[in-house]
């Protein structure tokens, strides 16, 4: 199979023709995005890392842009070869499964564990049950479901992306149905791949919380530093430099402090994020080509229960500066 090389935004990447990739566009009049769907055969992403569901490769709002490519090397099994509000659950009884035994992932289905190392999430793990996906397609969102059946744990999980009508907001809404035996613990969080309009990572960005922040990490006090309650850039992100602040301290177990602002001073774009969980745990990553923000939720579900949680993305301009 031939394959087609894409040149974006000074990126390369190698992949399929994107004719054959399962995908669909919704828009609501004030903001149109594009979704890549799951597919096992043919999908755009089948790593073992990310949910499967919510790929968002475009999404553009009163002439900006908001998702995109970031990285320079594309296989479907990469890890990270993936855009836009992507999610991640932490791997079930990972560190309790013995090599050679099964493992869940939900969003992913039942994986093999190989071997004795820790888990690792650029690691591509057998899968031995995708379970079994399914998509409903409407002009204005898309409901994906997830369905897995396995010895150990059993799930319904249902992702609905949504455009909100006469706005422009982007909204998550998640149910996840225990139908099996076991009680489901777990941690989900959303990665949020910012590209925003095509700009690179640097000192026109700032992202904000409404609470006072405290921590440190990787190219703090060198690349960017914590005032208050931002995050800001001392300098222009150079290709192979990162940003990492892990388990970033200061929010309280109210709702109301998953309240982030990304904003882009220089283009007039801007991004709020709220949800309707309090954090569990919030990280911060960025690369010279995207921001990330990463807040946890805790997830914890009885057989025969089920949780719902809806995360919200409220897109405006700013004054260009």
């Amino acid at each position: 199979m031939k394959k087609l090389y894409l040149f974006l935004s000074g990126l390369t990447i190698s992949v399929l023709p994107f004719m054959q990739i399962p995908q669909t566009e919704i828009s609501n009049g004030i903001i149109k995005a594009k979704l890549y769907l799951p597919d096992a055969k043919n999908g755009y992403y089948r790593g073992t890392r990310f949910d499967w569901s919510g790929n968002m490769p475009v999404l553009e709002y009163n002439g900006h842009s908001y998702f995109g490519q970031w990285f320079t090397k594309y296989s479907p099994e990469i890890h990270d070869v993936i855009m836009g509000p992507v999610e991640e659950f932490v791997a079930l009884d990972y560190t309790e499964t013995r090599a050679g035994d099964n493992f869940v992932k939900i969003g992913v289905g039942v994986l093999t564990k190989p071997d004795d190392k820790p888990y690792t999430f650029s690691r591509l793990y057998p899968v031995v049950n995708a379970g079994r996906w399914s998509v409903k397609k409407r002009s204005d969102h898309v409901i994906f479901t997830h369905k897995l059946n396995d010895k150990v744990y059993a799930y319904y999980y249902e992702k609905t992306v949504r455009l909100t009508k006469d706005k422009p907001e982007l909204v998550l809404h998640h149910i996840l149905k225990n139908t099996g035996t076991k009680t489901i613990e777990t941690s989900a969080y959303d990665h949020n791949f910012f590209v925003i309009d095509n700009q690179p990572v640097g000192p026109d960005f700032s992202i904000n919380f409404p609470f006072d922040l405290s921590g440190g990490g990787q190219g703090i006090g060198v690349l960017a530093d914590i005032k208050d309650n931002t995050i800001q850039f001392l300098r222009t992100v150079k290709d192979g430099e990162t940003v990492f602040c892990g388990d970033i301290k200061g929010y309280g177990p109210d709702p109301k402090d998953y309240d982030i602002r990304i904003e882009n001073r220089k283009t007039g774009a801007g991004v709020r994020i709220t949800c309707d969980q309090p954090f569990q745990k919030l990280n911060y990553w960025n690369c010279a080509t995207t921001l990330c923000p990463e807040p946890y939720i805790s997830i914890k579900v009885e057989p025969g229960k089920s949780i719902e949680w809806t995360i919200k993305y409220e897109f405006y301009t700013l004054e260009k500066q």
